[in-house]
Parts: structure tokens; C-alpha cells; sequence
């Protein structure tokens, strides 16, 4: 699947709005530079209607040529693809979650770099974007976890195949479609955090809707066939209980390990899940609840952090 929906559509300067000011993709696409660093996308780049450069959102070898471009251009990354079927994942919102996770760990001073910082993140993907950006922007070792055993092989594969990160990040698979720690954390092992982009929708039928109604939104055109094949894959896509009954049971699964990390952490695009979510937080005993606002554009989503630890424990 290409989420599009914090991509640009111009070649201008200007600041995109909402993102994190660190974010280096805070400032729309210069696709003259963008072009000199990957030439293979070249053939997707071509006016748009209000005679902006750009490339078509809905075609996704046109998204995974720019993706290739963002990363190669602001990591040197030379090797960057994904298996047929998985997510194409929009790279400044992506990095955005990178940089509110070092304001986390922060605690309001300088952000922390280097290997000393641990991160577990939770359902890496293919692409194993998060471990790919945190390890690149600053210096994180990442303990990556996923259920699928081709997005596994391919996040591997994406870690060896460039110079730098094999010392960074490692890919665990995780046997166990239930489990968010248990199987993957090893006794012992603590994290400064844990971070989740979950599955958004409780059915393939409600994800292949979404995925259609993407499509026309970005062509204009009613796809002529399930949007899945433009997808993402079930995991990636949708579980039983969707992103609310997935954060649920990340969260009583974390009190029962609430040494592990000082801080757990999940994406939340649905607003109408904070309360609930929240509620349970504090019935699990959470020490701490707090939630990161996030935008591209029209788009809004947040993160949600939570501690079983006290200030002093930290």
C-alpha cells in the first residue's frame, strides 16, 4: 500500500505543516535534487495540475522510486525496496514519530544519540522503516520484530544490504500473531522504547475499502479490481479488533513487563480510541500517560506513551 496522505504535490520550499522541526522532509520535495540522487525516478516526475513538479501517489513503483530518492539522498541508503504487496510507507511521517520519540526520551533537554539508546519496535515490516530512519538520524540500536517470515527475510536483507546498519539493527521473528513482547523480548533485555504502528482496521473486507477508496481519491478513477493487490498485507492492514483491540492488548501485555521499557509507545490514528485506551492505561496502572500530537497537512494522528515507572525508577 503507498499512504499518501502526508506526501507532497510541489516543488516548492515552503515548510510542510505540522511536521516535527527536526524532520528533514519538513520542506517539499526539491525533485531536481531528488532526480540527481536517484535517476530512476526521473520517468515518474512530470507536472501536476497546478503545474507543480510531482509524481502520481496512486502508482506505486512511482512512490517506491521516491521513497528510494528521500532515502538515498538524506541517508545515502543505496538499497531500499519492498516485497510485491507490502507497504510503501510515506517517509516524513515515518521519520516524524522518530523525532517525538527522542523528545520523549529527552525529558525536555538535548534528544539522546548513539547505541546506548535501545529501541524495540514492534511489527517492523518489510521496508523496516522506523529502525532504518532512528538508526540513521540518530544512532539507535533497534531490536525489530515481525510475524510475517517474507517481511522478515526482507528486513534483513535491507539491513545487511547497506553499509552501517547490520550493527544496529537486529530482526527477530515473532511466532506468535497475539504477542507483542513474549517470544521476542529476551530475559534480561530492557529498552528506553517500544514503538507500534498497528494494524488500522478489524477486517480484510474494511482495509480493502479503505485501500479502494485511496485509489479513487488519488486518481479519480474507481479501481476495477480490489485494491488490495495496491495494498498492504493482512498484518500489515488489519487484525481481530483492529488498531483499538491491537493497542489493548499491547498494553496489558506490557503490564506484566513493566520494567522493560522505560517507555511503551504506540501510534493512534483514530481519536476516538484515546479514551478508551487511556481508561485501560490507568486500570493496567500506568505511572505516566502521555499523548504526542502528530499532523501532515490535513492529516492528524498522535502517539500514545505510557510508564509503569516513577521518575525515580526511570
Amino acid at each position: 500500500m503507498t499512504d499518501t496522505t502526508d506526501n507532497d504535490t510541489s516543488g516548492a520550499k515552503e515548510p510542510k505543516q505540522g511536521l516535527h522541526p527536526r524532520n528533514r522532509f519538513r520542506t517539499r520535495y526539491d525533485f531536481a535534487q531528488l532526480t540527481k540522487a536517484c535517476p530512476a525516478l526521473a520517468a515518474f516526475v512530470s507536472p501536476n495540475a497546478h503545474g507543480d513538479e510531482s509524481v502520481d501517489y496512486a502508482n506505486p513503483a512511482a512512490v517506491l522510486a521516491l521513497n528510494q530518492a528521500l532515502l538515498k539522498q538524506a541517508y545515502g541508503l543505496q538499497h531500499w525496496e519492498v516485497p510485491p504487496g507490502h507497504l510503501y510507507p510515506p517517509i516524513p511521517g515515518r521519520s516524524d514519530y522518530i523525532h517525538h520519540l527522542a523528545d520523549l526520551l529527552s525529558g525536555g533537554t538535548t534528544p539522546p544519540k548513539g547505541r546506548c539508546v535501545r529501541i524495540l519496535d514492534i511489527g517492523t515490516g518489510a521496508n523496516c522503516i522506523y529502525p532504518i530512519i532512528g538508526a540513521s538520524e540518530y544512532g539507535w540500536r533497534f531490536v525489530s520484530t515481525e510475524t510475517d517470515p517474507t517481511a522478515c527475510r526482507w528486513a534483513r536483507k535491507l539491513v545487511v544490504s547497506n553499509k552501517g546498519l547490520s550493527p544496529l539493527i537486529e530482526v527477530r521473528t515473532q511466532t506468535s500473531l497475539n504477542e507483542c513482547f513474549k517470544g521476542v523480548v529476551k530475559p534480561g533485555e530492557v529498552f528506553a522504547a517500544s514503538m507500534c504502528n498497528p494494524p488500522f482496521h478489524s477486517s480484510a473486507a474494511e482495509a480493502a475499502a479503505s485501500s479502494q477508496r485511496k485509489v479513487h481519491h488519488l486518481s479519480g478513477k474507481k479501481p476495477l479490481e480490489p485494491a488490495l493487490n495496491f495494498g498492504g498485507k493482512n498484518g500489515e492492514l488489519w487484525c481481530e479488533g483492529g488498531e483499538l483491540g491491537f493497542v489493548r492488548r499491547m498494553i496489558a501485555q506490557s503490564a506484566e513487563i513493566p520494567g522493560t521499557c522505560r517507555w511503551f509507545t504506540s501510534l493512534v490514528s483514530k481519536s476516538a480510541h484515546l479514551q478508551p485506551l487511556q481508561r485501560y492505561l490507568r486500570q493496567a496502572g500506568a505511572a505516566e500517560v502521555k499523548v504526542i500530537d502528530m499532523a501532515q497537512g490535513q492529516k492528524k494522528s498522535r502517539v500514545l506513551a505510557w510508564t509503569f515507572l516513577t521518575h525515580a525508577e526511570g
